[in-house]
């Protein structure tokens, strides 16, 4: 069972990651429907991280949502939008995840 920080770490994530799709839907900010989604997404994504602060030390949890958002934003940016990645982004994505897992893997700042 994923811990509840966890939980709203991964709910924070998922809405980051869905907020930055919807910021190149919106074009600008020149359509509504995106735009307010964005916004919407953004606070909610904002406020799960504030719960997952509760136990989580906040430079832990700000690397894994900031990193794990970046790789699921590219891999949207690549699938979705059709953005191409270079090898050396892949190495780069391949580097973020790399220091995710070390931090929760072998840091005794995470609380497991």
């Amino acid at each position: 069972m994923i811990p509840a920080p966890y939980l709203a770490l991964i709910g924070a994530i998922g809405l980051e990651v869905v907020g930055t799709s919807l910021l190149q839907r919106s074009e600008q900010f020149t359509r509504l429907l995106p735009t307010v989604g964005m916004a919407l997404c953004y606070l909610a994504s904002f406020y799960l991280l504030s719960l997952s602060l509760r136990v989580l030390p906040l430079g832990i949890a700000y690397a894994i949502w900031s990193a794990l958002g970046i790789v699921l934003v590219a891999t949207i940016g690549l699938v979705v939008f059709g953005q191409k990645l270079d090898l050396p982004a892949v190495i780069g994505l391949i580097l973020i995840v790399a220091g995710v897992v070390v931090i929760n893997l072998f840091s005794r700042s995470v609380g497991h």
